[in-house]
């Protein structure tokens, strides 16, 4: 599945990217494991996605929680809970 991925505020100066374009494996369904498979890379990742840490997501450009399935071809944007102007 390939998917577009945008990051926003401090996710996006950790991890020194503000987007990516990335083919996942069929194993990958949702936005938890979306988020598992990208802390798999090792750091940053795994420090920036880290489980525990505070994250909002949105499918598409709506606000989801971990468990949504992803579709292929959709934007998935993480971010952290609060973002400035």
């Amino acid at each position: 599945m390939k998917l577009e991925l945008r990051f926003f505020a401090s996710l996006r100066e950790a991890l020194g990217l503000s987007q990516e374009s990335v083919t996942v494996p069929a194993t990958v369904k949702t936005i938890a494991e979306l988020r598992e498979h990208l802390i798999e890379r090792g750091n940053p990742w795994s420090e920036v996605l880290a489980e525990g840490k505070v994250l909002r997501c949105a499918l598409n450009q709506h606000m989801v929680d971990a468990g949504t399935p992803l579709q292929d071809g959709a934007e998935v944007a993480f971010f952290p809970p609060v973002t400035g102007g």
